[in-house]
């Protein structure tokens, strides 16, 4: 069953990049007592996911914490490495935390996988942003397929602060 607004997020550990190399951080973590805007991609250094999709929160990392926002995070079903690798090459460090979902354990338990077999990614996560204040979704932005970043964008996220 997907989350839906008004839901409590998943339980899960990730794997989050630090300058003393992978650590393991909980959801509880991220999300108690804070608002933060979660965004997930189908795969770090993807084209829609590098050109189009990360940058807009990039760009509005300013915009997003003067609306109250605590937190933003990326999410994808790569692993730490890969994650670090491009939160280096994106110069996000400092504005977005990146989330490895490495085995989609939290993709799957809010029901937000995708299965991008087809393309040879395997089961991944669908592309989507919400909103989530103290742990429960206020709002989730799903985009039809995996290839856009319209709907789950930083700017239709920000309208909805």
């Amino acid at each position: 069953m997907t989350l839906q607004p008004g839901d409590k997020i998943p339980s899960a550990t990730f794997r989050t990049p630090t300058a003393d190399g992978p650590a393991n951080i909980t959801s509880d973590e991220i999300f108690a007592g804070k608002k933060v805007v979660l965004f997930a991609v189908p795969g770090a250094f993807t084209p829609t996911c590098s050109m189009n999709h990360l940058p807009g929160f990039i760009e509005l990392n300013d915009e997003l914490r003067a609306k109250g926002v605590d937190t933003i995070a990326v999410v994808s079903v790569n692993d730490v490495f890969v994650m670090k690798a491009w939160e280096k090459s994106t110069e996000a460090g400092g504005k977005i935390l990146f989330l490895a979902d490495g085995n989609a354990e939290f993709t799957r338990a809010a029901g937000l996988e995708a299965d991008l077999s087809g393309a040879g990614f395997g089961t991944r996560s669908k592309r989507y942003s919400m909103l989530v204040e103290d742990g429960v979704v206020k709002s989730l932005n799903i985009e039809d397929a995996p290839g856009q970043a319209e709907k789950s964008s930083a700017h239709a996220i920000l309208e909805t602060l």
